[in-house]
């Protein structure tokens, strides 16, 4: 079978490492989705690629980037693509219909876009048949999440939601050894980054999405695919302010969002655990690392600890000014003894290769979407507790009360307790 077709939709700092006009400051600064794709390509894994923004004015300055950076730096890697619009074309936010129209049936798209825009890219690609990944949150809405879920069965295409802390290899262990420790008691985790990343953000930040949805996500997410035998009931959220508005985003952002969630056991509704989700977006900007990553899970029986942030890895720069904790177990970026680009192993490259793996799976006849759900991996059937309690942890803060979310018969809602019943 020919190598699967990919066309990745948004050109920013995740996919390209382009943002305002250069290189951005962060971890990030060659990409992450251009630069595995132009890889699997050259491991024969991929074929076609395009790319698709809203303005075609930018692709003469992310082309130069590109060969500056990563084919110049790995073995003239080839790092061409079909681009939408055109590079004479003005802004035109709907382009991804005419570039996923180019597209045949079976062929693949990312989506590295704002928060708002996963539905109606993902809905448009699910309903011509086009296999879809898509940025974590899924999607903001509950009923957005559940709608991608019946029109991908209906068109018989695999959705895969890009929660690549699933593969980072001591989350991964954590999640084995958890099933030994008894019952899920209690899960705290805090993600952050500095407050530089708002500059980046500030087109959406506060208004068109929040922190939590962008950050806790993550370990909303892990916890879930640890604990498949429970279900969150209720979430009350809390938040700060201030430091946010204090740099330029619009008035009410938040600058940290905890959610507080009440799981239960499906089997034993007695048995109850309880999750705190803490997420920052105005961490300082000298703190040596762009993330801080921890969680804390507590069983029956054991407990386990994992801090993220600091590996044991330190590297004095006096360019940076400061001692620096850098992360390669996510993204390799130094070369091969070949000049190559020799990142497959890391967390971040994995996460598209398995999706690129299933997708041609899949289309060989050699598993069903059943099974893909079932191998556990972050599907949108595996991943809609988490899209609950993220809205759910919104509505809280929008409406200043807990949002006790409900199952019935595979369909999940909030439930009002004014009426007796179900919400979406």
């Amino acid at each position: 079978m020919a190598p699967l077709n990919v066309l990745m939709v948004g050109t920013g700092e995740y996919t390209t490492g382009f943002v305002s006009g250069g290189m951005t400051g962060s971890d990030k600064k060659v990409g992450v989705v251009g630069l595995t794709m132009f890889d699997l390509r050259r491991r024969g894994k991929v074929g076609k690629l395009g790319m698709v923004g809203t303005s075609g004015s930018k692709y003469p300055a992310i082309r130069d980037h590109l060969q500056k950076n990563i084919s110049a730096v790995y073995n003239n890697l080839d790092v061409s693509f079909d681009s939408f619009p055109s590079d004479l074309a003005g802004n035109d936010p709907e382009s991804y219909k005419k570039a996923i129209d180019t597209l045949s049936r079976g062929d693949a798209i990312t989506i590295f876009t704002p928060d708002s825009t996963h539905y109606p890219i993902a809905l448009y690609a699910i309903r011509r048949g086009i296999h879809v990944l898509i940025t974590k949150p899924a999607v903001k809405k509950l009923e957005e999440h559940q709608s991608l879920y019946r029109e991908a069965r209906k068109s018989n295409v695999f959705v895969f939601i890009e929660h690549h802390k699933r593969f980072d290899p001591a989350y991964a262990d954590a999640k084995a050894r958890a099933k030994t420790l008894g019952d899920f008691t209690y899960f705290y985790s805090y993600m952050s980054q500095p407050k530089s990343q708002l500059e980046t953000f500030k087109a959406w930040a506060g208004s068109d999405s929040d922190i939590s949805y962008y950050l806790n996500s993550h370990h909303v997410d892990i916890c879930d695919s640890m604990v498949p035998e429970y279900r969150p009931l209720k979430v009350t959220a809390s938040a700060s302010k201030g430091t946010a508005t204090d740099l330029g985003c619009t008035a009410g952002t938040e600058d940290t969002i905890t959610l507080l969630v009440e799981w239960m056991k499906r089997s034993d509704h007695s048995r109850r655990a309880t999750g705190v989700y803490t997420a920052c977006w105005t961490a300082p900007q000298h703190a040596g690392v762009h993330s801080s990553q921890y969680f804390h899970y507590l069983a029956s029986n054991g407990e386990i600890r994992i801090d993220q942030a600091k590996r044991g890895y330190d590297v004095a720069d006096d360019s940076e000014g400061q001692l620096m904790w850098y992360n390669p177990f996510y993204m390799k970026y130094a070369p091969d003894e070949e000049g190559n680009f020799n990142g497959q192993t890391g967390y971040g490259y994995v996460s598209f290769e398995k999706f690129v793996d299933a997708v041609t799976a899949f289309k060989e006849g050699k598993v069903t979407l059943d099974e893909l759900d079932r191998r556990g991996l972050p599907t949108l059937k595996n991943t809609i507790a988490t899209t609950a309690i993220l809205e759910a942890g919104r509505r809280s803060l929008d409406e200043g009360k807990p949002v006790e979310i409900v199952e019935q018969g595979g369909w999940w809602m909030f439930w009002n307790k004014n009426t007796g019943r179900g919400l979406v």
